[in-house]
């Protein structure tokens, strides 16, 4: 169950580091291409927020990035629940606020990872 739990915690880290470039450096053309219910016209306005978006996500990355190094199991379970509850967090609220479609993508790996640390 190690294995498995630091490769979707690998695949999520990897999702959100995605997350981060959009945001953060392609919001005006992945950033439409991805939410296309947006107006065109708002993505020039909303770059710096998407950005700031972006950012949070890099801490994200770096937060389960660093719960697969850690040597320690115990704390490396420790560093990757409270990493992961906070990506849960994320896409059930934003699966309740802007699409259900996004818990499919980033809130159930998320669970799905806590579920495999927690059978550990």
């Amino acid at each position: 169950m190690e294995i498995a739990s630091k490769v979707i915690i690998g695949l999520i880290a990897a999702l959100h580091l995605y997350f981060l470039y959009f945001e953060m450096f392609a919001w005006e053309t992945i950033g439409r291409k991805t939410f296309k219910q947006i107006p065109p016209e708002v993505f020039p306005k909303t770059k710096s927020m998407a950005a700031n978006q972006g950012l949070y996500n890099g801490f994200l990355v770096a937060g389960l990035i660093w719960s697969i190094l850690i040597e320690d199991p115990q704390w490396s379970a420790y560093v990757a629940i409270f990493f992961l509850g906070c990506v849960l967090v994320a896409g059930l609220y934003a699966a309740a606020t802007v699409s259900k479609k996004i818990f499919w993508i980033q809130g159930l790996p998320a669970l799905i990872a806590l579920i495999l640390i927690h059978l550990k």
